[in-house]
């Protein structure tokens, strides 16, 4: 199953649990009992925060493609330049030495997007995913207020 089936699987999952949560919700507070009517209420909250990082999710995902569509278009996606063992697995040495290039020429340009996209994907295949991803919602954040900066 590729990644992106499964992300859809989960997200048809997360729905279907939210519509569930709200059903009960109903009920609870329809029970017209203190206790129930705010068990109730957490119900309804609950699929509203699923449904919000669901959202945020599938915003994150649309954005960063559009940026490696973008730099793809331009020639300037991160080559594959990592060593790797027979079984496939990255090799930790190569991928610190690819980080440390793409980390300076991030400190060397730090207003643009396209340095940021590439060391995004130097913490992913470093391993580190929660860098990764904060540093494209830098990339993307970069991206979109390129323009406005580029008329003034």
């Amino acid at each position: 199953m590729t990644s992106r089936t499964g992300f859809f699987v989960l997200s048809g999952v997360l729905l279907l649990v939210a519509l569930v949560c709200v059903g009960e919700g109903v009920q609870l507070v329809a029970t017209g009992k203190p206790l129930g009517i705010g068990i109730g209420i957490c119900a309804f909250v609950i699929p509203v925060i699923g449904v919000w990082f669901l959202r945020q999710t599938v915003r994150f995902g649309r954005d960063s493609e559009r940026l490696a569509r973008e730099l793809d278009a331009e020639g300037g996606l991160p080559v594959d330049e990592l060593k790797r063992s027979k079984g496939g697995r990255i090799d930790r040495a190569s991928a610190d030495a690819v980080f440390a290039r793409r980390q300076a020429e991030a400190q060397a340009a730090p207003g643009d997007w396209r340095v940021w996209f590439r060391l995004a994907v130097a913490y992913a295949d470093a391993g580190d995913t929660p860098r990764a991803r904060k540093t494209m919602q830098h990339a993307i954040k970069l991206h979109s207020t390129e323009p406005a900066r580029s008329n003034a």
